[in-house]
């Protein structure tokens, strides 16, 4: 049996809340991949670190962060972006961040694993009431999209 009521006001805005700051966390991150380093130096610096097919993997994260992040801070698709910007941030923290331990100021995960963790909360909560999904796509689309 699935529970398929809409969140309360109060869970909503706190879905909203959550969305905003993540989304926009995400979406500079992928700005400063694409503008400021720029797509050829994001792929040299992916090389740096070991990433695999860093031509590959540079340009579709960082369209992905900056897209996903300004899909999850309207509210609109919120559930696939956040399933794909989770993986995002787990290949981060297995390839690049976890030998480096915790403490993102040497390098490690934390950032990441909070990053990862709050996309995976929206991917398995939705975007609330206050979102393009449940104005739009609510009882239109299935669950796992809206």
């Amino acid at each position: 049996m699935t529970n398929t009521k809409a969140p309360s006001a109060a869970a909503s805005v706190g879905l909203l809340v959550l969305r905003v700051v993540v989304g926009a966390i995400f979406a500079a991150h992928g700005a400063q991949k694409i503008f400021e380093f720029t797509i050829p130096g994001t792929v040299g610096s992916f090389a740096d670190m070991g990433v695999p097919l860093a031509e590959i993997a540079a340009p579709v994260v960082a369209f992905l962060e900056l897209v996903g992040g300004i899909l999850l801070v309207l509210g609109f698709l919120t559930r696939p972006v956040g399933i794909l910007l989770t993986i995002d941030m787990a290949v981060a923290l297995a390839l690049v961040h976890l030998p480096a331990g915790l403490w993102v100021a040497e390098g490690g995960y934390e950032f990441v694993a909070v990053l990862g963790v709050a996309a995976l909360a929206l991917a398995l909560t939705g975007a609330g009431r206050y979102s393009i999904d449940g104005a739009a796509l609510r009882g239109r689309a299935p669950a796992w999209l809206a």
